[in-house]
């Protein structure tokens, strides 16, 4: 019986030391990151996997060759949890749901550089101007090894123009390992993306009033013909109608993700 009994005891305890592992690995920061990995887009490039993490509405986490980039980062320091550290952030422009000083301070590190266009650098505090490289429409830039190019990104329509006008923001055009990522920012269908070659991976703006219409979008992808196009801060827009309209003989693939999944 005393036998029986601390056999009993042995496997009590076995048990009670199993559910405490499981309790651990659940609510470890490792758990965390490969539950954020595991609805992370991945491309391949010619220096490794490039990860594409949507977050919310214009906000995009990119992870290649040991780098972080964070486009756009607004909103609450919990949507980053599992996520590295920025080693980059650009900003396409000083509306809010683009620039957030209050998140700028959260996640922002000793080796953090920001890239900007010098409207957004002008509303920064000391601290963070000194991190940020002010890149303007048409200019060049490399940072901790990206080449980075600045995109005009403006409204066409008299009646938005009061929204964007053409110099203030930037879209911008990564070179990761190869491939040429470009993300709109804010905009219409301007000359200046209708021109774009070789990008391999699009970030496509659309939602009125602000930025285009859906039609005007896809008219625009359907240009400049990206390998891959997704769209993004398309709150309130028909994402299904864009894919319909860009065609599955367009040689353009479109990928529709949910940014708006985290809403908080």
């Amino acid at each position: 019986m005393k036998t029986m009994v601390n056999n009993v005891s042995k496997l009590q305890g076995q048990v009670f030391a199993a559910l405490l592992a499981l309790t651990t690995i659940c609510s470890s920061p490792l758990l965390a990151q490969n539950k954020k990995a595991d609805t992370a887009e991945t491309i391949k490039t010619d220096q490794g996997d490039l990860a594409i993490h949507p977050i919310n509405h214009a906000t995009t986490v990119l992870e290649w060759n040991g780098k972080t980039i964070y486009v756009d980062p607004v909103g609450a320091e919990k949507r980053y949890a599992g996520l590295p550290k920025p080693d980059v952030i650009l900003i396409t422009d000083v509306h809010g749901d683009h620039l957030d000083p209050k998140t700028l301070k959260t996640i922002v590190q000793e080796k953090t550089k920001i890239v900007a266009p010098s409207a957004v650098q002008d509303t920064l505090s000391e601290d963070l101007k000194k991190k940020t490289t002010i890149i303007s429409n048409g200019e060049n830039g490399t940072v901790e090894g990206i080449k980075i190019e600045a995109i005009p990104m403006y409204n066409l329509d008299p009646a938005r123009t009061k929204y964007h006008s053409k110099g203030r923001g930037n879209g911008y055009v990564l070179t990761l390992g190869g491939k040429r990522i470009y993300f709109s920012g804010d905009t219409e269908d301007i000359p200046e993306m209708r021109s774009l070659k070789n990008i391999d991976v699009a970030f496509v703006c659309m939602n009125l009033p602000y930025t285009m219409t859906v039609d005007q979008a896809a008219s625009a992808v359907k240009e400049f013909k990206p390998k891959i196009v997704y769209p993004y801060h398309y709150r309130g827009s028909d994402t299904e109608k864009f894919k319909s309209l860009v065609g599955q003989d367009s040689g353009v693939e479109v990928r529709l993700r949910d940014w708006y999944a985290d809403k908080k």
